[in-house]
């Protein structure tokens, strides 16, 4: 513990001579071992003129703290609050508040002259308070100080939605690296490109310095223009300059008896420390991202749990700090060993507060944010409603006849995180609490299918009746233990129906027959007796609509459409409230008609058959060829369905069936064929072939 130690200034009062103890990083200004004349006398001084600009990327405490130069020892010190720091050193201190925050900070630095104590008066018998040395208050005397002057000019840019912290981050750094070139015109405006200019707008700028500046930046253009400046204000000789790095004695080295640093904290412990501490600040700028979302603005319930949440956490932080605060100069001094250091950090993740447990309540709160968001954005004629009283104007409103509240049941429901980590920092021992892996159910209400149905049921329903002014949709939370996460309530007039309101689901559409002109429709059973079923039709991209119809059996008949044309039918299921989404299908009418005059002439092994050509023919449609197809309907043998073709050019419509059996029943079939159209509607007949003549 003889050699020097280098230590960052950190905008302290540093002079050459005075006393300083390493043990609480305290400095000691009434202390001293020689008088201000001989300090004055034997101080050695020469220049050390140096600038620079950098970019520091990242907001973390390791990328300040190694901006600043400062060591572990002594970022342990400030992140346990035992360090005050001024000027540019109070840049430690500015840390994200969001993480929808893009930021990148602009270092500049500068060196003027170094200052150090001369060997006369470090050697022995030079030193005329030598009781100081063994009063037990200073580890260290300040031989060398190198002075100069820090700036950061912190830029922040908020991130929408849609964007991503790096790419923002990106474009920051870019701008900001390109600072210390750019120039202003003689009316005081940036040298840059009308979109440049338009982007650096977006950001903000908070500057910490070792400079006295009649007004801070806080603007892009004003950050330029003090950077432009900056050389000037530390004087022509340097006179502005502040201490930056010091150079300190132990004053073991000067008396044995004197007070020492016995042992410092392995980086490791620290560096374990320091992530601690971030994952905290982490967790508190996600809160204050989560109370500004303005889902939960709207349901005070899940804001009030997350103002709790971030209290606890801060309070935490806070005596984390605080026991950190009073170990070090214990394990410094000697008093305790560097273990004391290690259980601190063992306690943290062994406790209620241990980062995954913390993490996981926060994304469980984000991921319920997210899903509520998500049925508020999906369902536009929604209205929020975050109190009872405004709950009842809402269902009292003479405009409408009902109204449909969607209804969160479990958002009150108790926390026994929160309570646990509540405990545990009330608790005088504090390793009796139960750690959260046995609180609460695991399961939170939004992984229920049931509150996914709920959801679906109630953004469908509300899409579906979006122009019915007669509806009101609501949402709202109202705990109910029954319900468990979501129900939907039905109010009717102002007064509650049901508290658990089946909206009627989309209903299955099928098709039963088409033909040249109609087509029918049929639908299962209807989910009560209360349901009806309406369907309506247009030609496929016209939208305008025709025949609305209402059956209770589920079969619809739609008559009178024209041949080979596409339409567009649409079922929707329909109670006394409202429409089910609807259900679409495209179809298309046959071609033309059937064949008409159907005639068959039997004989015992054939069978003649005539028709005559269709006069319903949809237009532009030719007939190609006819299909005839005939089977035996008696199950025996070979009996599978025969197929006949008639050119439609023949001029007689006839075809002869031969090698058919006596006394047998068979089904004939005719219809149109019309290429690319399609086939026409078939026209069918059953027959008996004559018995065998067995003379």
């Amino acid at each position: 513990m003889s050699s020097h130690r280098l230590l960052a200034a950190l905008g302290r009062p540093f002079s050459l001579g005075m006393l300083y103890d390493c043990r609480n990083e305290s400095l000691i200004p009434a202390l001293t071992l020689w008088d201000q004349e001989a300090l004055e006398k034997e101080a050695d001084e020469r220049p050390q003129p140096n600038s620079d600009f950098e970019i520091v990327a990242s907001d973390s405490i390791d990328s300040k703290t190694t901006a600043l130069n400062v060591n572990a020892s002594l970022k342990a010190s400030f992140m346990s609050g035992m360090v005050d720091v001024e000027g540019s050193a109070k840049y430690l201190s500015n840390s994200k508040t969001s993480t929808k925050h893009a930021r990148v900070t602009l270092k500049y630095s500068a060196t003027t002259k170094f200052q150090q104590l001369s060997m006369n008066l470090i050697g022995p018998g030079n030193m005329k308070y030598t009781d100081v040395l063994t009063s037990g208050q200073a580890t260290h005397v300040v031989t060398g100080i190198l002075y100069g002057a820090q700036a950061f000019f912190v830029f922040d840019q908020e991130v929408s939605e849609n964007e991503h912290v790096q790419d923002i981050e990106g474009n920051l750094k870019v701008k900001i690296n390109n600072i210390p070139g750019i120039t202003i015109d003689g009316e005081g405006s940036l040298k840059m490109e009308g979109k440049e200019i338009s982007d650096v707008d977006k950001f903000s700028c908070k500057f910490h310095g070792d400079f006295f500046l009649e007004k801070n930046p806080v603007t892009f253009k004003a950050a330029v223009e003090v950077c432009q400046i900056l050389p000037t204000l530390l004087g022509s000789n340097g006179e502005n300059a502040v201490p930056q790095k010091v150079w300190l004695l132990p004053l073991k080295s000067l008396d044995a008896g004197a007070a020492g640093l016995v042992r410092q904290i392995s980086e490791k412990f620290i560096n374990d420390a320091t992530n601690a501490l971030e994952d905290l600040s982490e967790l508190e700028r996600r809160c204050n991202d989560a109370v500004r979302c303005t889902t939960i603005q709207q349901f005070p319930q899940i804001k009030k749990k997350v103002k709790t949440f971030k209290e606890l956490v801060s309070q935490y932080k806070l005596e984390f700090m605080n026991i950190m605060a009073k170990k070090l100069p214990l394990i410094r001094s000697g008093k305790e060993k560097e273990y004391a250091f290690a259980r601190i950090l063992e306690k943290v993740h062994s406790s209620p507060f241990k980062n995954d447990e913390l993490n996981e309540w926060m994304d469980c709160k984000e991921t319920e944010t997210k899903i509520i968001s998500s049925l508020i954005d999906n369902t536009p004629n929604m209205t929020i409603v975050s109190s009872r009283s405004t709950l009842q104007l809402e269902i009292n409103n003479a405009d409408i006849t009902y109204a449909v509240c969607f209804v969160f049941t479990s958002l009150e429901g108790q926390e026994p995180y929160l309570s646990a980590l509540s405990k545990y920092l009330e608790a005088t021992q504090p390793d009796s609490v139960q750690c959260a892996d046995d609180f609460g159910e695991k399961e939170p209400w939004f992984f229920s299918p049931v509150a996914y149905r709920k959801i679906k049921l109630f953004k469908d329903f509300a899409m579906a009746n979006k122009e019915n002014k007669s509806i009101r949709f609501l949402a709202t939370a109202i705990s109910d233990n029954e319900k468990k996460g979501a129900t939907l309530h039905l109010y009717k007039d102002g007064s509650l129906v049901t508290d658990n309101f089946e909206p009627p689901l989309e209903p299955e559409m099928t098709t039963d027959e088409i033909t040249h002109n109609s087509v029918t429709l049929k639908f299962p059973p209807p989910q009560t007796k209360d349901t009806d079923y309406v369907v309506e039709f247009c030609v496929h991209g016209n939208d305008v609509w025709h025949q609305e119809m209402e059956s209770k059996d589920g079969k619809f008949e739609v008559t009178g459409l024209q041949m080979n044309e596409e339409y567009q039918f649409r079922g929707r299921a329909k109670c006394a409230v409202g429409l089910s989404p609807a259900c679409e299908a495209l179809i298309k009418t046959l071609p033309c008609g059937p064949p008409e005059n159907l005639h068959v002439e039997c004989e015992s092994t054939e069978l003649t058959v005539s028709w005559d050509k269709t006069t319903e023919l949809g237009s532009g449609v030719e007939i190609v060829q006819y299909i005839l197809e005939y089977v035996c309907t008696e199950r025996e043998g070979n009996n599978e369905e025969r197929k006949l073709t008639l050119p439609a050019t023949e001029p007689q419509l006839t075809q002869v069936i031969e090698d058919l059996k006596g006394s047998k029943e068979y089904t004939v079939r005719v219809k149109s064929d019309c290429g690319v159209a399609g086939l026409g509607k078939d026209k069918s007949v059953s027959v008996w072939t004559r018995a065998v003549d067995k003379g």
